[in-house]
């Protein structure tokens, strides 16, 4: 979505307060008569929906608030027929009806009437539908993608917080990393102390070896092993036992999303190597397959944009400021953009400014130069490098040319800034 562009003269508005079961809907012409009406959400009354719009003054200009997914049906019906749809702000609305009524009171028919308000004076964004614009599939690639990490996380932290401490504490010092499967490996085929010392040193190591894979030092890894079994202070529970089979459940449930996860990445990879836009977002230091999935799941055709202000403020990188006669408030984010879309935009500048020489790790090491070790400085060099990922990322979609990575001031620092234009590419 984004800001409308200057609207045209309409000779009505139909305005839609969405709700799961039924839609409050509430219809003004130009010489003020209104209508309002309920109607299901079902293939019947969006069938009479329909009828009634073709039957108004044209053009005709329908506005609806967002409410969860409920309203996508309709308004691709809508778009399908040939209408001006245009998305309403929650939060336009909300403070709207606060000043209209003085009052917290909310209900549909209220709603509606204040959406016909806003969409009378062009207080309304552009709405742009997924299937009609190409991206509905990478969206729903992208939000299974997170929905599967997420469980995955949640399950990560109850197996650590909670079943370790009670059946074998000592393996969490081997917990790495979120992608050493050898780990949920070992503790299926060995989830308790007892169910390793049942054998001897040598037999633990032939059985253990190819559980864990290929490792530097093997031998070494399955010794301390062993002897962290040997030493447990574990509750001493048998291997068949219910309180062991619901460890062994959640270790399997984990290791089965680890292989969904692990499946979605590869389709993701298949299906957008042809995509030029997810090609162009690749040669960006520190976006990812998925970090480059996501921006083109929640930011959809970068194109719609027309400066980079908009895409900031999309993303919810636009600065505001609380000022009232003499007090003058920080700048800050207004952090009412995308959150996923900016979630993805700190893994990227995340990632690139550990790297080893780049045009955002540069800017970061110039923020943080002068009190490398202040906390907020910090992160105010990070939104800077989030701010200028974005400014990149829209560049490079709007003009179809890859990124273009250059030697940049280092410790090494062979080639000076102003000569870094003429300079070779980072390899």
């Amino acid at each position: 979505m984004t800001d409308q562009p200057k609207h045209k003269a309409y000779h009505s508005w139909v305005a839609i307060d969405i709700a799961k079961d039924y839609n409050v809907v509430m219809v003004e012409l130009t010489d003020g008569k209104t209508r309002r009406f309920r109607m299901a959400n079902s293939g019947k009354d969006h069938d009479r929906l329909i009828e009634v719009i073709r039957e108004l003054p044209q053009p005709c200009h329908i506005g609806f608030e967002a409410t969860g997914n409920y309203h996508r049906p309709l308004a691709y019906r809508l778009l399908t027929e040939g209408f001006d749809v245009s998305l309403i702000s929650s939060l336009a609305s909300a403070r709207y009806r606060e000043a209209i009524f003085n009052s917290w009171d909310k209900n549909d028919p209220k709603d509606a009437g204040i959406l016909l308000e806003l969409l009378k004076r062009g207080i309304v964004q552009t709405y742009v539908d997924p299937i009609r614009s190409g991206y509905h599939d990478i969206q729903e690639l992208s939000k299974t993608y997170s929905n599967i990490t997420l469980s995955r996380t949640r399950l990560q932290h109850s197996i650590l917080t909670h079943y370790l401490p009670l059946y074998f504490p000592e393996m969490a010092k081997f917990w790495c990393s979120t992608r050493n499967a050898w780990w949920i490996n070992y503790l299926l085929h060995f989830p308790t102390p007892a169910s390793v010392i049942q054998y001897s040193e040598q037999a633990f190591c032939q059985i253990a070896s190819p559980i864990i894979g290929r490792k530097m030092n093997k031998q070494a890894k399955l010794l301390e092993l062993y002897e962290a079994a040997q030493h447990s202070i574990g509750l001493p529970i048998a291997s068949d036992s219910l309180a062991c089979q619901t460890f062994q459940l959640q270790l399997q449930r984990y290791q089965e999303l680890t292989n969904q996860r692990q499946q979605l990445e590869q389709q993701a990879e298949t299906t957008l190597s042809m995509n030029p836009d997810y090609c162009l977002l690749k040669t960006i230091p520190g976006i990812g397959p998925i970090v480059a999935m996501t921006i083109l799941a929640e930011g959809g055709d970068l194109r719609r944009f027309n400066h980079h202000r908009q895409f900031l403020k999309y993303c919810g990188l636009d600065l505001a400021k609380n000022q009232s006669g003499n007090f003058r408030g920080q700048d800050k984010l207004s952090k009412r953009g995308n959150a996923r879309l900016r979630l993805a935009l700190y893994m990227a500048s995340l990632h690139a400014i550990r790297q080893t020489e780049n045009s955002f790790r540069n800017k970061f090491h110039r923020y943080t130069q002068a009190t490398p070790k202040d906390a907020d400085c910090k992160r105010k060099a990070m939104t800077a490098v989030m701010a200028k990922m974005a400014r990149v990322i829209h560049a490079l979609i709007k003009s179809g040319t890859p990124y273009q990575g250059y030697f940049e001031v280092s410790p090494s620092g062979s080639i000076p800034l102003c000569r870094a234009v003429g300079a070779n590419r980072t390899p």
